[in-house]
């Protein structure tokens, strides 16, 4: 069967034309392939990480290092996903800096200094980071299958893409950190419970 752009398109969920590589804070959301469980658990409403879940967070912790100009604010590990804000710094005050009246949105903004395997010059995007993240992460959880017996899964550890929310307020930012703080109290209840 030959390729066919119109059946085989894969739609984005990102904003048409917005700048994923501009300050701000993005909450971001990562699902395991089929929603596995392979992450830890949850007792008595708090989330008991095992090994795969305690590297998944040191490996979230070292992309401050790994991307210049970064800041990894609220994350919390679920059994089957993730969720963190990330902040892209620029220049920018920390909240509020994604109103759409804003006057330096689209301005150009001050280059980074690029880490190793960074593209010179460029700014790296949230899927960037997100992209560096499941990949690493991916490799380390099947070291973990090989050498210690984690549990398996199936072809991919992570889905296809990632959920991800611009925080354009103060108000909108401490609602999304309080979600995040409180989500293994909520589990039974969460979309994402498997």
């Amino acid at each position: 069967m030959q390729y066919s752009p119109d059946i085989r398109h894969r739609r984005s969920i990102r904003l048409r034309d917005y700048d994923y590589s501009q300050a701000g804070l993005y909450f971001v959301t990562i699902c395991t392939q089929n929603r596995l469980c392979l992450l830890g658990n949850i007792k008595d409403d708090e989330m008991i990480l095992n090994d795969a879940g305690r590297m998944v967070v040191a490996r979230w912790l070292d992309l401050a290092q790994r991307f210049t100009g970064i800041g990894l604010n609220e994350y919390t590990v679920m059994p089957n996903h993730f969720h963190g804000i990330i902040e892209l710094l620029v220049g920018v005050p920390l909240v509020g800096t994604q109103n759409e009246d804003t006057q330096n949105m689209g301005q150009p903004q001050p280059e980074r200094q690029p880490q190793p395997g960074q593209p010179q010059g460029i700014a790296p995007t949230v899927g960037d980071i997100v992209g560096a993240f499941k990949s690493i992460t991916t490799n380390e959880y099947i070291h973990g299958v090989k050498q210690n017996h984690w549990p398996r899964f199936d072809k991919k550890l992570w889905q296809r893409n990632f959920y991800e929310h611009i925080v354009r307020d103060e108000e909108s930012y401490l609602k999304i950190s309080e979600y995040i703080k409180t989500n293994p109290a909520k589990w039974q209840d969460d979309t994402y419970y498997a």
